[in-house]
């Protein structure tokens, strides 16, 4: 992977433009050929990152899906997808694995162990996928957390569960922030990277990011956003996120491992509207933010949530947006009240002061619009906003993938003045993500 340039001027752009008109507009009424059934789904979408180990199959392999594959095939599901007859069919597989792990546990074969606890954890991530939205998908979720965290307890550096004080909750909001806290032996407080997750991928999956940031002396923590696994945010009240970072930041001021002066949070994909959010309400408590794919505003056009489900997400984006802000069901109400009420341009969060910003996704992003970008580092009259820095990356979907890791990991290195050589350090990070089964 090349290099790329971090830029001020990717593009132009007016943001008077007709909402109703996008960078994609030619697509925006196509039907992706993965719409068509789960097995167009695996064909044309899944099986090579499958291959690969990479998203949304971390710590998964072909052998452990097939089976389910397979079956899921035979029966000919398609959507809208029964989501309990769906999620069932990952239930034998994730056992059988979770069954080898806790063998090979109990002869003291803790590498075996840990990677059959962790393949485990990926079937039961896909069955949940892409929210919990039924009660096998819930269990789904449960397990899956159970198996993930017996795996990571037994990696070299263990990540291990946390509980995280709510503080600044509200009476009807969960008292207990559980994130993902990976901080390796350290003589002198390491910097932090907080990872806010997305509206599919929690913190049991964004974990494959902790072990090679840990090997940098880089301490992480992974927790999920508001509406997504167990974030105990209100989903539909706009300002709850604010209230879980308050807490969070409190937290993470009592931790003496942890350089207060060098913290970073990066958010992906819908958590990249969450660290957008976050550099604008909690500056001060920030070094910097990115966010990777993450929207702003056209997000929730009636006109774009309308057209998403058939397009680059694996299955009915705007339903599954609508159950993570809190609507359930009803998404003609999402559609109806979501800009106004969620907006970061409506709400004028967008002119508050922020912390040094990097915006980063593909111009041909499917889920969130490119424009959204833009509506992020300049103002309603072309003005850049200041603090802010992007990349446009030309050809790519939704987050730009892979070259923009390659842009973020750059980005931060500078920013935390790390000693390590730039391309050690790249290559160390982007290395550890892949998959590899041993056994």
């Amino acid at each position: 992977m090349g290099d790329l340039v971090l830029s001020r001027s990717d593009t132009s752009h007016d943001n008077k433009r007709d909402i109703e008109t996008y960078h994609i507009s030619s697509a925006l009424h196509a039907r992706a050929p993965h719409h068509e059934s789960f097995e167009q789904l695996w064909e044309t979408k899944w099986k090579a990152p499958c291959s690969m180990g990479v998203y949304p199959f971390m710590f998964g392999t072909t052998t452990d899906f097939q089976p389910v594959v397979d079956a899921i095939i035979a029966k000919g599901l398609k959507e809208p997808y029964d989501w309990d007859d769906y999620a069932s069919l990952f239930f034998p597989q994730a056992f059988k694995l979770a069954f080898t792990a806790h063998h090979a546990e109990q002869n003291g074969e803790r590498e075996k162990a840990c990677e059959y606890y962790l393949r485990s954890s990926a079937l039961y991530r896909i069955a949940r996928f892409p929210a919990p939205r039924s009660s096998k998908q819930r269990e789904a979720w449960h397990l899956g957390k159970e198996v993930f965290y017996k795996g990571a307890s037994l990696l070299p550096n263990p990540i291990l569960p946390i509980s995280i004080p709510h503080l600044h909750r509200l009476p009807h909001e969960g008292d207990t922030i559980p994130a993902s806290f990976l901080c390796p032996p350290s003589n002198i407080p390491l910097p932090l990277l907080v990872i806010f997750t997305g509206l599919d991928g929690y913190r049991t999956e964004l974990a494959v990011w902790q072990s090679p940031f840990a090997s940098f002396s880089i301490a992480t923590l992974v927790l999920e956003i508001p509406g997504t696994g167990d974030s105990p945010a209100d989903p539909s009240d706009p300002t709850s996120p604010d209230r879980q970072w308050s807490s969070l930041f409190s937290w993470i001021a009592t931790q003496p491992t942890i350089d207060q002066s060098r913290i970073i949070v990066w958010g992906f994909s819908t958590g990249g509207y969450y660290s957008l959010r976050a550099a604008h309400t909690h500056p001060d408590k920030l070094l910097g933010s990115v966010s990777l794919g993450g929207g702003c505003h056209h997000m929730f056009d009636p006109l774009w949530l309308r057209s998403v489900n058939n397009l680059e997400y694996p299955f009915d984006l705007a339903h599954t947006l609508s159950h993570k802000f809190g609507y359930g069901d009803d998404l003609e109400r999402f559609i109806k009240e979501a800009r106004q009420k969620f907006s970061l341009v409506e709400n004028g969060i967008l002119e508050k002061p922020s912390c040094k910003t990097l915006v980063v996704n593909g111009d041909l992003d499917e889920i969130f619009p490119i424009e959204d970008l833009y509506w992020a580092v300049k103002d309603e009259n072309g003005k850049e906003r200041e603090n802010k820095e992007w990349k446009v990356v030309q050809g790519r979907k939704h987050m730009g993938e892979p070259e923009s890791f390659g842009v973020i990991l750059e980005w931060i290195h500078g920013l935390w003045g790390l000693g390590v050589e730039l391309s050690q350090f790249k290559k160390g990070i982007l290395g550890g993500l892949p998959f590899r089964a041993k056994y």
